[in-house]
């Protein structure tokens, strides 16, 4: 603007906002004149124009309430002075140590393992006339080369038909069939074909055991029901399943198996540093690994065991190592390695090659070893396969593929160098038998023939999804199960054909939690799965 030239003459809208602002000031001044006219000014809200806003009626005065003195339920603290003790003395010191260690010393106690016998309740719930029916035998193939054929799509076309028809245990809804009193952590069936007997182990330490044989309102065949009492009215009763809880462990049971040749023995490892053997018969749960000293804290992430040895046992621990032990030796027998830096979260031996054992870390590495070699003090690496993110499992099926499943959102199936694989995979069977002691193969051949995406991502409150394969499937035909972060369970192929999404098939919402913790039978097209509250899923 030219200096001396006329200012311009202002807009109809801004006309308009300072007429507005005139108004304000005029009401806001009429406002307080009134308010000191009366003697008080007006709460801050009424000044900005909030008058409709009501206020509260007084409360009718009455008798004061009468004052409770509250009860102490806290011992009262005491000085130091009163007690006699001079301030910040050695002996106030030397006190305060004391007690410090007292609580940390009961600390530790609830957390050491025990060693001692576990009894419980015998003939609860697993007749000993029914283990040792349809159980496979050590060395015995269920299938052989001349079962192996060419995989079609009828395979894939049957092998969906059959998932697919599986359904959910209808005797009573999943959130009645609480199998333990804490997050389920691991799970296993009972190899018996006879009927379904499922197992899980709670973060606690508590072994829960349920005989899916039983019918709603009469319980197990071998359960003896008690007397009731006769004025007591039947008609209305819908009792819940018969479910039995035992306490093996102080902490979380890891890991779970049954050897084909001790069908009555249920071995489980746990984070209190220790494998116990379960004997359902005599109804006694044993020691049979932990390290000399009761307080070395040594947690076990894994246990597993070859076919062929029903007496060694493998296993892992928090702390990335690898043990061997013969249980008919002592403690210190014990062959250990130190295997990884970080926590190795899962593993698995070959089956029909056990000296071949696969390792998942959190330091985001698969690793395959061979037993029949050391080197530098370790066993031989095969061979290694990095992932993204850490990876939480590394599961064999009986044809040598290794499955895996990784914080990076995916299940990876690993052939080793054979090419893509049939849904038998037999390809590599052959191969990995014939491989020699110190084998060895390179990064590209441990790459994984098959990437599954699927959602991994479970968080502090529910437990890892980790494959797992039917250890010996009646036509061969590989297939691997896998909890689903949607409430399911997902099936696969050994190709990475998703066969099923199993679920709820009635359609109401019966599943109200993930059935993380997910497993096939040893044989039989059965399904267990676990969630964080202890709730069981079962499909047959």
């Amino acid at each position: 603007m030219a200096r001396g030239a006329p200012a311009a003459e202002p807009s109809d809208f801004e006309k308009q906002r300072l007429a507005n602002i005139a108004e304000r000031d005029a009401l806001l001044q009429k406002l307080t004149q009134e308010a000191r006219a009366a003697g008080s000014f007006p709460p801050p809200a009424s000044v900005n124009g909030n008058a409709n806003q009501k206020k509260r009626p007084a409360k009718p005065k009455g008798p004061p309430a009468k004052k409770v003195k509250k009860e102490d339920i806290e011992p009262r603290r005491v000085s130091s002075r009163l007690k006699g003790i001079q301030a910040d003395s050695e002996v106030q010191r030397a006190k305060e140590e004391k007690e410090y260690e007292e609580r940390r010393i009961v600390e530790q106690k609830k957390r050491e393992r025990q060693t001692d016998e576990v009894w419980f309740e015998g003939s609860l719930l697993i007749g000993t006339d029914t283990l040792l029916k349809g159980v496979a035998r050590p060395g015995e193939r269920t299938f052989d080369a001349d079962d192996v054929k060419e995989t079609s799509d009828k395979d894939v076309a049957k092998m969906r038909e059959n998932m697919g028809a599986l359904k959910l245990w209808g005797e009573w809804d999943p959130n009645r069939i609480k199998l333990t009193p804490e997050r389920i952590y691991s799970m296993a069936l009972h190899p018996m074909a006879s009927k379904p007997v499922v197992f899980a182990g709670d973060k606690l330490g508590n072994l829960g055991i349920i005989d899916a044989g039983q019918k709603n309102g009469t319980g197990s065949d071998t359960v003896k029901k008690e007397i009731k009492n006769e004025e007591e009215e039947e008609e209305d009763e819908d009792p819940d399943p018969v479910i039995s809880v035992i306490k093996p462990h102080t902490r979380t049971i890891s890991a779970m198996y049954t050897h084909p040749s001790k069908p009555q023995n249920l071995f489980t490892a746990s984070y209190d540093s220790s494998i116990r053997s379960v004997d359902l018969q005599k109804s006694v749960a044993v020691e049979i690994y932990g390290p000399e000293a009761k307080d070395t804290d040594d947690p076990i992430s894994g246990v597993d065991m070859a076919t062929t040895d029903p007496n060694v046992v493998y296993f892992t621990t928090l702390n990335g190592g690898f043990g061997q032990y013969d249980t008919r030796t002592k403690a210190k027998d014990a062959k250990t390695w130190q295997l990884s830096e970080k926590k190795i979260g899962g593993f698995t031996l070959h089956p029909l090659a056990p000296h071949f054992v696969a390792t998942a870390s959190l330091d985001r590495t698969m690793k395959l070893w061979d037993l029949r070699k050391m080197e530098k003090g370790i066993p031989v690496l095969v061979g290694e396969h990095e992932s993204r993110l850490s990876v939480s499992h590394a599961a064999f099926n009986s044809a040598g593929q290794v499955a895996t499943s990784s914080y990076d959102d995916t299940i990876k199936i690993h052939s080793f160098g054979l090419g893509r694989q049939s849904k038998k995979g037999n390809a590599a069977l052959e191969s990995m038998t014939t491989w020699k002691a110190g084998h060895q193969i390179g990064e590209d051949v441990m790459k994984p023939e098959v990437v599954v995406r699927h959602n991994n991502q479970t968080g502090r409150w529910v437990t890892i999804l980790r494959p797992q394969w039917q250890r010996s499937p009646k036509n061969g035909l590989q297939k691997l199960v896998i909890g689903n972060m949607n409430r399911f369970v997902d099936v696969y192929a050994a190709d990475g054909t998703q066969l099923a999404q199993l679920g709820d098939d009635l359609g109401e919402n019966r599943i109200t939690a993930v059935p993380a913790v997910a497993v096939f039978h040893e044989s039989q097209d059965w399904i267990a799965a676990g969630t964080a509250s202890g709730k069981l899923c079962l499909w047959m």
